[in-house]
């Protein structure tokens, strides 16, 4: 078998696995909805690839999905280089989301987190600022689930131990989520 075929059939059985998560992912979905048609925001977080989907999914809430439909407000806390320098320098890296959320959010809002460790104390950090403030939150973790585990009000945990893989099916479960929101949000 060659690397790519091993590569193909390891995140196809991740992404099989990923069906056990239908109920959480109901639930993150009307989590999400409630959120944006209530007037609220949308957040998003995490470190390294996990940024990069973090970015990724608060772009498909602001511009679209598939569907053309009004913009609705998702924030990623990752794309504020200034911002995210001046709090590593100014207090800990540990408080770059966390600070954001302080400052952002309020009640009614939802923190969507991304950690394929589960071990990131900057995701750790703003998931509890997000409860501090009565924030709802929904984390997608990898491997066990790390010291991050049962922090959100909601985990979807992609098990496996590559963290390609887990990024995988975190981008899928990502891109489920955002059809089954954009199905019943209001296009105008």
């Amino acid at each position: 078998m060659t690397l790519l075929e091993r590569a193909i059939e390891d995140s196809v059985k991740t992404c099989r696995g990923l069906a056990d998560l239908e109920e959480p992912l109901n639930r993150a979905a009307q989590m999400v909805l409630r959120c944006l048609t209530s007037g609220h925001k949308v957040f998003t977080c995490g470190n390294g690839g996990s940024a990069s989907d973090a970015t990724h999914l608060a772009s498909e809430f602001l511009c679209r999905f598939v569907e053309d439909r009004r913009p609705y407000p998702a924030i990623s806390l990752t794309a504020d280089g200034g911002f995210l320098t001046a709090v590593c320098n100014d207090y800990s890296v540990d408080e770059m989301f966390a600070r954001q959320i302080r400052g952002l959010a309020e009640k009614g809002d939802v923190l969507i987190a991304l950690t394929t460790s589960g071990k990131s104390s900057n995701v750790l950090r703003a998931l509890e600022e997000a409860k501090r403030k009565g924030v709802e939150s929904i984390c997608f973790l990898g491997r066990d689930g790390g010291f991050t585990k049962g922090v959100a009000t909601l985990d979807l945990l992609v098990p496996g131990d590559k963290t390609a893989r887990i990024q995988e099916g975190h981008k899928l479960l990502m891109h489920a989520l955002c059809e089954m929101v954009e199905a019943k949000l209001p296009r105008k």
